[in-house]
């Protein structure tokens, strides 16, 4: 695949009121997919599932979502580097309301489901927070369907990685393009927002994705607020947070098995670099909440 086909630049996939618009039939594969909804003070927004699930995850403000006869009061957040919020499940075959009384910016990862899971609203404590790595490879995973206990999903995985600025994330580079013991065939979107600078001075990153001599993938590229990459096979790392400018991204992971099991594994040329986190510190910026 070329550039164009998994780099999806801010805006390029907007309309009405979603910033970013990426379902399977875009991407051309089968399950992984996500919106971004943003919503003005006092304004609604109806969204039917159709096939699949997914998750109505506040990324800066709240709501409330009106679903099934019932009416779920999502407290939020400031912003995707003000700590996790609580989020609710939504799953395929529904049609639900959300209204933000103040505003604000919601994404909708989804995944095309096999069964059907009632709705359920899971708070902030329910989110799985990891500080993974060391040094300059510290990073923050915030997990919301990706092994969880109490979560439950047909197909659906999604987690959240904070890299402070200057450090790198998604490193080594790992895979999941196909099944075997040590790995799972997974579709992912990586959506990013990326922190300003102290005077409001736009910030970036740089991500990169390689494939295999059999299956080739070829994505190298500056990454700024409201970019999109897709990965449909291949490896994929490092995410790089350019000095003085935090990172965010949404995983929204999808595939064929029903396992719900996350196995990726290292490059092996990079594999060793693990073992040089040993003794070092996690970076004290984290876990971040500004």
């Amino acid at each position: 695949m070329t550039l164009p086909d998994i780099y999806v630049p801010a805006g390029s996939s907007a309309h009405g009121r979603y910033t970013v618009d990426v379902d399977p039939g875009r991407a051309g594969w089968t399950f992984s997919g996500l919106r971004v909804l943003v919503l003005a003070p006092g304004e609604s927004e109806t969204v039917a599932t159709g096939d699949s699930e997914l998750l109505v995850l506040p990324l800066a403000g709240a709501a409330a979502v009106a679903v099934d006869g019932a009416d779920y009061a999502l407290e939020g957040r400031r912003g995707v580097f003000s700590g996790v919020t609580d989020y609710l499940y939504v799953g395929r075959g529904e049609e639900f309301t959300i209204t933000s009384a103040q505003g604000g910016r919601f994404a909708l990862p989804a995944a095309v489901a096999a069964r059907d899971l009632p709705v359920a609203h899971y708070p902030k404590g329910q989110v799985r927070v990891d500080l993974r790595g060391a040094g300059d490879c510290s990073r923050q995973v915030n997990n919301y369907a990706l092994a969880v206990e109490g979560v439950a999903t047909s197909h659906l995985l999604a987690c959240e990685v904070i890299t402070p600025g200057g450090n790198w994330s998604s490193y080594p580079a790992h895979k999941h393009d196909t099944h075997s013991d040590d790995e799972r065939e997974l579709e992912e979107i990586y959506y990013f927002e990326i922190a300003d600078g102290p005077e409001g001075s736009k910030g970036f990153g740089l991500h990169r994705t390689y494939g295999t001599p059999e299956r080739p993938i070829d994505l190298c590229c500056e990454v700024h607020d409201g970019d999109v990459a897709l990965v449909p096979h291949g490896y994929h790392g490092p995410c790089v947070a350019a000095p003085g400018y935090d990172m965010y991204y949404l995983n929204v992971m999808a595939g064929p098995s029903e396992d719900l099991v996350w196995l990726a594994p290292d490059d092996p040329a990079h594999h060793w670099i693990r073992a040089t986190w040993e003794g070092q510190e996690v970076d004290p910026r984290l876990p971040m909440n500004k």
